[in-house]
């Protein structure tokens, strides 16, 4: 049985609520982790997506930052929520569990700006810490999904000029060597393994980006180098970005054919 699983950055679960569940109707994910949630927990519309067909966890922060994973038709079981090695970091950015025989995290990595300063500082922090975390979920030799917002545009071939935004957090060179440096672990990059050449985007920063395809590729579907074997299939659904009231993201998705019995 093959599996679907997409990454989303909502940009706030309540008020996009209904481009998820559209999105949700229309492209039928099995797994589904979102980034930028924006809402305390209290406040996540799990009674919605619950009569949607999916299950969910959810690691909340009221108007700011906030990931869940939705599974259709059952609960992910929640391994971890926040990354280890900074207990005073309460930003709500990374959260881990298990689902149909994966592991899965939904991971929302700083933004960054401006560079430099302190906000930078916390993002390269941040990333180190994944990193180091990213390694264990390597060494333990499981079927491992990073799906994330990395606020990391990769190459000059993931961004329609970088020129532009050369001085932005996204494309500094610190940013980009600490992405290479977790591929390195051995992740392989969905989209990239499918896509090598094109020009791929997943993030629009308006209406009018849009309309001319100005965009980034920023969000990612990262496969420990076992579960990479089985990809069949990585895609933007990028009309998403078009529709009324959208997230400035658009869902990322692959699939996977079946593993082992």
């Amino acid at each position: 049985m093959t599996v679907k699983i997409a990454t989303f950055n909502v940009n706030g679960v309540n008020g996009r609520l209904p481009r998820l569940l559209e999105w949700l109707a229309e492209s039928s994910p099995d797994i589904a982790c979102l980034q930028e949630i924006k809402t305390g927990d209290p406040k996540f519309p799990i009674k919605a997506i619950e009569a949607a067909g999916y299950g969910a966890v959810w690691h909340g922060q009221p108007s700011h930052h906030g990931v869940a994973i939705l599974a259709r038709g059952e609960t992910p079981v929640e391994v971890r929520r926040g990354l280890p090695g900074d207990d005073p970091d309460l930003q709500a950015r990374y959260l881990e569990a298990d689902v149909q025989g994966l592991r899965v995290a939904s991971v929302y990595l700083p933004n960054g700006n401006p560079a430099p300063g302190p906000k930078f500082d916390y993002k390269l922090a941040w990333f180190e810490r994944l990193i180091v975390h990213a390694q264990t979920l390597i060494d333990s030799g499981r079927d491992v999904v990073l799906a994330d917002d990395f606020n990391v545009v990769p190459t000059n071939a993931d961004i329609y000029n970088a020129w532009l935004w050369r001085f932005d957090a996204v494309l500094q060179p610190e940013t980009r060597e600490a992405y290479q440096r977790l591929l390195a672990q051995g992740w392989v990059d969905a989209t990239r393994r499918l896509h090598p050449n094109e020009r791929v985007y997943t993030f629009w920063v308006n209406a009018n980006a849009f309309a001319r395809n100005a965009g980034f590729r920023m969000d990612f579907l990262l496969l420990s180098p076992n579960l990479a074997r089985r990809l069949t299939a990585a895609e933007v659904d990028s009309e998403h970005r078009g529709r009324e009231k959208p997230s400035d993201h658009a869902p990322v998705w692959i699939r996977l054919a079946a593993g082992p019995a």
